[in-house]
């Protein structure tokens, strides 16, 4: 199969192969049908593992320069476009399996619908990865970009491909690759303090570039060079990801933790999902958050958190068990829980949201915040007139989005900005830009997805929110990980996925806003603009 003029390495038939990356670049290249794409399809699955919980983050030096070989077989952008599609299907079926869990709790309603949530959510977003790939391959062809150059282009193209993805169709910018610094593989904090200044998506495009420079070891030209020449892509991948490391090692010198001094019990009752909602189960559910939450403590506390949902009354109206809560209730303090929360009554139930509520001693709800970034599919049925279905979630009713981003701020308890669930995977938009908290509260259920890699992953990307934000992080599930980060993003306590139980958590203090709270994606933009500058120069040289 003759390997494109307008490839990284451009390998030609009977081109003499020096060394064993440039014998195993010309392999991939040459590879045609099956062999192809179902590599690249096992390529996808083998990138997932950078991911939690199985943190080999190194393993993304072998999968993207492989990729990329493969791609040097592409005729054109369209060959790209199928490769790429096969490896994307390969990564997020392997990375989004655990969405189909959420189906079996209510199995025998919700049967037909797996297959689409296991392979049809795959097949949608494989389009992605595929579309970067054709890019690239279209942008390298019509600038005769080579080596560094179409690199840097296939980057930036992924990059791109990730932030749309982020952002279109309400967006679900899940695992993405720049998390393979947000788990346990050791050091990894270290370059995850990045996101600070660049947010996630820069380190996305810092970790596909350093991974796939390695790449241009597989080039016959560097063959003939000294060993030092050959060791030059290596050495600038390494740089790509010591010199963050070695500047989130100098952030974490300078931000020593530090502790407010307020103590919080958060509580993780890991009902299972299949009982939360059982009419006759549901004082037996409340006993547990109750008996969890009056155990004896150490400190005096100023909240007592629940997680979402915990509640399954509506608490405006139903005075009884506010006050069974309120009871609970620290002295001076606040049970903070999430709960279903409808319009007030006398009213007839006609709009619910998914919210989170405070309520104090004497039984008074008095801050709330509403769910803003509903779940598809899972909180309100996108075209309700279109599709004759049911929501997954329990009740007739679409939930109600919230107004966005809030501040909450009550006497006695350090202000702190709301977020529930799903809402912690969108960078940057989970704090008031005009009134900044001082910690960050996300609480969650992750119950539906079983002992899966989703509430890992879940708790890494909410972990990620705490260093782009300069904030203090405290995460409570009620089935999950549950935790404390603090601004750094060092976790400080956890309750496993599957324990029932509670700690007792002193608040960490909030750091000065980083450069990425203050700018937001624009520090992306820059970034993106200094990778385009080897393919720019490439494109300079060509036209002098």
């Amino acid at each position: 199969m003759p390997v494109p003029e307008t490839s990284v390495f451009r390998i030609q038939p009977g081109a003499r192969v020096e060394t064993p990356l440039c014998a195993l670049a010309h392999e991939l290249a040459t590879l045609s049908g099956w062999r192809r794409y179902g590599l690249a399809f096992l390529l996808g699955i083998a990138a997932t593992a950078s991911l939690p919980p199985f943190d080999l983050t190194p393993i993304l030096v072998a999968v993207f320069p492989a990729l990329l070989w493969l791609d040097d077989g592409s005729a054109d952008a369209w060959a790209s476009l199928r490769l790429g599609y096969s490896f994307g299907f390969g990564f997020f079926l392997a990375g989004l399996y655990w969405i189909a869990g959420a189906l079996f709790v209510d199995i025998a309603a919700f049967w037909w619908a797996v297959p689409f949530a296991a392979a049809g959510l795959p097949a949608a977003f494989a389009l992605y990865p595929a579309v970067a790939l054709a890019a690239a391959n279209l942008v390298a062809s019509r600038g005769r970009l080579t080596g560094a150059a179409r690199i840097c282009a296939f980057a930036i193209a992924w990059i791109v491909a990730e932030w749309v993805r982020g952002h279109a169709f309400t967006g679900l910018p899940w695992n993405l690759i720049g998390y393979a610094w947000s788990g346990g593989f050791p050091g990894a904090v270290l370059v995850l303090q990045s996101v600070a200044w660049i947010g996630i998506y820069g380190l996305s495009f810092l970790t596909v570039l350093a991974a796939s420079l390695p790449a241009l070891l597989g080039i016959p030209s560097l063959a003939p060079l000294s060993r030092a020449g050959r060791q030059v892509p290596a050495i600038a991948a390494g740089l790509l990801i010591l010199v963050p490391a070695g500047a989130g090692a100098l952030r974490l010198q300078l931000m020593p933790t530090e502790l407010t001094g307020d103590w919080l019990r958060l509580v993780q009752p890991s009902i299972p999902q299949s009982f939360k909602w059982q009419p006759d189960l549901a004082e037996v559910n409340l006993r547990r958050l109750i008996d969890l939450s009056t155990a004896p403590a150490d400190h005096p506390l100023a909240a007592i958190i629940w997680p979402e949902a915990a509640v399954p009354f509506l608490l405006e109206r139903d005075a009884p068990h506010r006050q069974a809560i309120a009871r609970i209730a620290p002295k001076g303090g606040y049970v903070i829980t999430g709960a279903l929360r409808a319009n007030p009554p006398p009213q007839p139930v006609s709009q619910v949201w998914n919210s989170l509520e405070v309520v104090d001693g004497a039984g008074a709800v008095v801050a709330d915040y509403d769910k803003a970034h509903l779940v598809p599919f899972g909180e309100y049925m996108p075209f309700h007139d279109l599709l004759p279905f049911d929501k997954i979630t329990g009740g007739m009713i679409d939930l109600s989005a919230g107004p966005g981003p809030r501040t909450v701020a009550l006497p006695g308890l350090p202000s702190f900005a709301p977020f529930i669930c799903y809402e912690a995977i969108f960078p940057g938009a989970i704090v008031d830009p005009g009134r900044r908290p001082d910690w960050l509260l996300n609480v969650t259920n992750d119950a539906w997805y079983g002992r899966s890699s989703g509430p890992f992953q879940h708790f890494a990307i909410a972990r990620t929110r705490a260093v782009e934000e300069g904030l203090p992080l405290i995460r409570v599930a009620n089935n999950g990980v549950s935790g404390v980060v603090d601004a750094a993003g060092r976790v400080l306590a956890r309750i496993d996925l599957d324990r029932v139980g509670y700690a007792d958590v002193a608040l960490p203090a909030a750091a000065d806003p980083p450069l990425y709270a203050r700018v937001g994606d624009w520090a992306l933009v820059v970034l993106l603009l200094l990778g385009a500058l080897p393919a720019a120069l490439r494109l300079r040289r060509l036209s002098a």
